[in-house]
């Protein structure tokens, strides 16, 4: 089972996020930047649902871009989940290396799929 790990400040989301891949998906959250690197180092996820804007030392684009700039962990495949909806949020966060981009309020079934087929595709 690929291995996911949701970073979001904001513990409803997490929820909503995790009751939405846990079928398909093992798992794991982290609160903060700080959390997520812990989680990142301790058990390498297949792929990152990661916040923009979050409390802490840290942006989800400083995350993003921290992963995406490492040779051991740049084939992480990160998705930017945010409330910053506009073109220019969306190219800054391909710029630092995100691969996918929703914006909140977002469809959590649309993000499984997604993230699904992504990671399939990735196995091929």
């Amino acid at each position: 089972m690929k291995k996911v790990l949701v970073v979001d400040d904001q513990e409803n989301i997490r929820t909503v996020v995790r009751l939405a891949l846990r079928d398909r998906f093992e798992v794991s959250e982290a609160k903060d930047a700080n959390s997520a690197l812990k989680s990142i180092n301790n058990s390498l996820p297949d792929a990152i649902i990661l916040d923009v804007m979050m409390s802490g030392s840290m942006s989800g684009f400083q995350l993003c871009e921290h992963i995406k700039q490492s040779d051991r962990l740049s084939g992480i495949y990160v998705i930017l989940v945010t409330a910053c909806g506009q073109v220019s949020d969306q190219e800054q966060g391909r710029a630092l290396g995100a691969d996918a981009y929703f914006v909140k309020p977002f469809s959590p079934a649309a993000l499984e799929k997604h993230l699904h087929d992504a990671l399939l595709w990735r196995e091929a």
